[in-house]
């Protein structure tokens, strides 16, 4: 049996009788998914099929095949660099940790030895990080050349548990959309997708767009941030998508030692309160 998927059913029915050593003819399908184009360019979905040979010998050399692979444990190419990656990552964390951790005199000890170790984990997480990012470029590419957009230039970087990724092209507006309506159901796409699996955050930079919302939030806040000086609390206007946790993070920045947080109206409308963390429940 053969979980096959495909951008058609047909392209599926014939990768299935590749995997399974048989004519279509001789197999037996049922259909998981049905393939869809989506909208726009995105949540397109591709044809899923299980499927089967009739013919008892070559189903039972792909079954013997299949269950010796099971049984050595063999992953798929994407599931192995992905999963070795994470653990390798992991591992690395692991055991900075547990040095950090060592008995002080013989951190004291051992002080040039340590320093060695510490540079030489830190250069091969750099490699890991590294080589994370370059799997994630190439996913990445692969889906928005799925999309109707011009766009030529996709980049990633991985850096502190988050996805640094960058987006231009000719129709780098266009993917923005009005008001970055397009820009943040892209962003919520992308971190549902690295999170799940690799359990990161994202930074979207579409053109110069996070950019410019960034100043324009840095501009918009100067007042309130002078009356939480003056009067010791505030909160901003409701603010759309991406602009909230944009005020968030340089709020939190101004006022580290006060309660920062993003609250909701009865409207469904988000805004971002400052108050001391005693009185954070009568914002």
């Amino acid at each position: 049996m053969k979980k096959v998927e495909a951008a058609t059913l047909e392209e599926a029915y014939a990768k299935a009788a590749t995997q399974l050593s048989c004519s279509i003819t001789d197999l037996e399908c049922e259909v998981i998914q049905y393939p869809s184009k989506g909208v726009l360019g995105f949540l397109r979905k591709p044809a899923i099929i299980v499927a089967v040979c009739k013919s008892p010998s070559v189903q039972t050399q792909s079954d013997t095949l299949l269950e010796s692979e099971k049984s050595e444990g063999f992953e798929t190419p994407e599931e192995s660099v992905a999963s070795e990656i994470i653990a390798t990552l992991k591992e690395e964390k692991q055991s900075t940790q547990n040095n950090i951790e060592q008995d002080d005199v013989l951190d004291s000890f051992f002080d040039a030895d340590k320093q060695d170790d510490d540079s030489e984990i830190f250069e091969e997480e750099s490699i890991v990080y590294d080589e994370l990012a370059r799997l994630i470029e190439d996913e990445l590419k692969v889906l928005l050349s799925h999309s109707c957009f011009a766009i030529d230039v996709v980049e990633v970087d991985v850096i502190d548990n988050t996805a640094l990724i960058f987006i231009d092209g000719d129709d780098a507006a266009l993917l923005i959309g009005k008001e970055g309506y397009r820009y943040n159901a892209l962003s919520y796409m992308l971190f549902n997708w690295l999170h799940s699996k690799y359990e990161l955050f994202i930074k979207l930079e579409i053109a110069e767009f996070l950019t410019s919302q960034q100043e324009m939030i840095r501009n918009y806040i100067k007042p309130v941030i002078d009356n939480v000086e003056k009067y010791g609390r505030g909160k901003t206007r409701p603010l759309d998508g991406i602009l909230v946790q944009i005020a968030l993070e340089q709020l939190r920045e101004a006022f580290p030692n006060k309660y920062v947080a993003i609250k909701t109206g009865k409207a469904g409308n988000k805004f971002v309160v400052i108050n001391e963390f005693n009185n954070k429940n009568h914002a």
